[in-house]
């Protein structure tokens, strides 16, 4: 991929040819929609482009919201020499071509912008390529990301480049891009003169998701879709069947979904957690993952105040692999709703992670004598064994006062049930047999 000195919003390339999305592209601040928290009157990025005062940045949001087109404008309006590169097309190689004309462009007193689109998609060498002609002032760098830039970029890049948050767009900014294309004759869709019913406008703007692009792609089919002057309703309800909401396996959004439906449970919302894992089935997540994590759940916040949840939701798995979707969604809805509504404990998770971290840090301990088994001659004339009380020959089938942890950890207490649910049972007993302890301690 070749290097070029780009003008973002007139490349020469066959206007028939270019999709509607990229026509559109507004020229000016003034036409930008969207984003004011950061180009609103008076915002960060709005004083700092008015006042020409160029710096590296990185623009983070979700596709559509016009990260690309802002890079464009910051170049424009400072008259600065505008390059840029696909992190999924470009490696090093590029990034050097980029960097010598930057150079040459600076011999003339004049600043180039070097915009990385994707920039999460370059690995640590690449974006240490350009780490040191950012910091010598050679490029003005801008990324584009949807990803958090905490996980994906280098803490030394974060350092030299101010970070901007862009938004979804809502469903009036994207009401108003659509009308905006229908009505420019320039370079949207208004020499056609078509118009677009009400309810039509609102479906198309749902359907964008936030996403001005794929609002414009989808305007730019019904349009050629529509028999007449009018883009109805069921036109645009046949163009939008399928699309989905954001949703990437391995990116932010999927892990921010699958944290939501989990604080919703935590938090006994059945219907915070119904819609999260709605949105994570409408956006294409694999139900069997979803499936497992709600196993995880039902033993980190409900665990033995209802163990039954446990098993419901090692059911919905199962129901999930036996019969595919929808029916296995279905079960795991079910579980979702009955672990929302059971009562929540974290007891054994927070036992369970205080036992591991002794094993972890106390060593290989010998297990008592008395606990260890003696299948041979040998092992018993060790006193393997020796000493041992069969619980079930005591009273109550509990041998009192008797230990089982190593010498060392004698004392060590990790379980402590919580008062709801069945735990309130498993308190009940617990306490009962520390007191047979205790009297067993006395005698």
């Amino acid at each position: 991929m070749t290097v070029q000195d780009q003008d973002l919003f007139t490349q020469n390339r066959v206007e028939e040819f270019r999709p509607l999305a990229d026509r559109m592209r507004p020229r000016k601040l003034a036409a930008f929609i969207g984003q004011g928290h950061i180009i609103g009157s008076g915002k960060p990025l709005q004083v700092a482009i008015e006042e020409d005062r160029l710096h590296s940045m990185i623009l983070w949001g979700p596709p559509g919201t016009g990260k690309t087109t802002l890079a464009g404008m910051i170049a424009e309006h400072s008259g600065a020499q505008f390059l840029s590169l696909s992190a999924v097309l470009s490696g090093v190689k590029e990034i050097r071509a980029a960097v010598e004309k930057a150079k040459l462009s600076q011999q003339q007193q004049r600043p180039t912008v070097l915009f990385i689109d994707e920039v999460h998609r370059f690995n640590k060498s690449q974006q240490d390529a350009f780490l040191p002609h950012v910091e010598d002032g050679t490029v003005v760098f801008i990324g584009a990301t949807t990803e958090n830039p905490s996980f994906e970029l280098n803490n030394a890049l974060l350092s030299r480049a101010r970070t901007y948050v862009l938004k979804a767009l809502t469903k009036s900014e994207i009401e108003k891009i659509i009308l905006q294309a229908l009505e420019d004759a320039s370079n949207g869709l208004g020499v056609r003169q078509l118009r677009i019913e009400k309810q039509a406008l609102a479906l198309l703007a749902e359907a964008a998701d936030g996403d001005a692009r794929r609002a414009l792609n989808l305007l730019e089919i019904a349009a050629d879709l529509s028999d007449s002057k009018q883009i109805g309703t069921a036109t645009v309800e046949e163009v939008a069947s399928g699309t989905l909401r954001r949703f990437d396996k391995g990116g932010e959004a999927f892990y921010d979904q699958i944290s939501a439906l989990h604080k919703s449970v935590r938090g006994s919302s059945p219907d915070a957690s119904l819609y999260w894992l709605a949105r994570m089935i409408d956006g294409g997540c694999d139900p069997l993952y979803v499936a497992r994590r709600v196993v995880r759940m039902a033993s980190e916040d409900i665990g033995n105040a209802d163990p039954r949840a446990l098993q419901l939701a090692i059911n919905a798995w199962d129901v999930q692999q036996r019969l595919g979707s929808p029916e296995g969604e279905l079960a795991i809805a079910q579980a979702v709703v009955y672990m929302a509504c059971a009562p929540k404990s974290n007891a054994v998770y927070m036992a369970w992670k205080s036992a591991l971290a002794d094993a972890k840090s106390s060593g290989s301990l010998e297990v008592p004598l008395a606990l260890r088994n003696a299948p041979t001659k040998l092992m018993k004339s060790l006193d393997y064994g020796k000493a041992y009380r069969y619980a079930h020959d005591e009273p109550h089938a509990y041998a009192a006062g008797e230990s089982y942890m190593p010498e060392e950890l004698q004392g060590c207490h990790y379980y402590d049930p919580v008062d709801r649910g069945m735990e309130i049972k498993i308190a009940e007993k617990l306490a009962f047999l520390r007191k047979l302890d205790q009297e067993a301690g006395e005698e």
